[in-house]
């Protein structure tokens, strides 16, 4: 990630600068069990020193394909790969300073396997039902935007009232 400072022109013709930060992008999964439950992580931010309530996701690797991202980060956190891979949309998370996008894919057909996670990456992997993980945002108990956004997105992709974009 970097930031960069650019000279703009305003709407107002006047000259200005904007601050923001160029992220790689990132991939979040949905990791659905046959019987409905999420595979979900707990894991300590920093920024914020708590621990957070998240879907797997991770960055972009330079030249990298979405669904490999989702693929490769699927299987470092949790162990799990998956036969079914479904695109459900696109997100950016920080329209005002940053230029990340968000890629969230719903992966089902899981198969257990043996995590490969980085040597800072401390997780507890857990499963709740779908259902369960929506009470938990009305609750705050998940509070992470990128995962309530995907959340919303499986809610209405199950419900057959909302088609994945394209």
């Amino acid at each position: 990630m970097r930031v960069k400072r650019d000279r703009v022109l305003l709407p107002s013709g006047r000259e200005g600068e904007r601050e923001y930060i160029m992220h790689p992008g990132a991939v979040l999964v949905i990791p659905m069990l046959e019987d409905g439950r999420l595979v979900l992580e707990r894991q300590f931010r920093y920024p914020l020193r708590q621990v957070f309530i998240e879907l797997p996701a991770g960055k972009i690797d330079p030249n990298e394909d979405p669904l490999f991202t989702g693929q490769r980060e699927l299987q470092e956190e949790t162990g799990y790969t998956a036969s079914e891979w479904i695109y459900l949309a696109a997100q950016h998370p920080c329209i005002g300073y940053s230029d990340e996008i968000i890629h969230i894919y719903l992966a089902r057909g899981l198969t257990a396997g043996q995590h490969q996670r980085d040597a800072d990456e401390a997780l507890q992997i857990f499963e709740a039902h779908y259902q369960d993980c929506l009470r938990m945002v009305q609750t705050g108990e998940i509070t992470d935007g990128k995962t309530i956004i995907a959340l919303f997105w499986l809610e209405k992709y199950l419900q057959g009232s909302w088609s994945p974009q394209s």
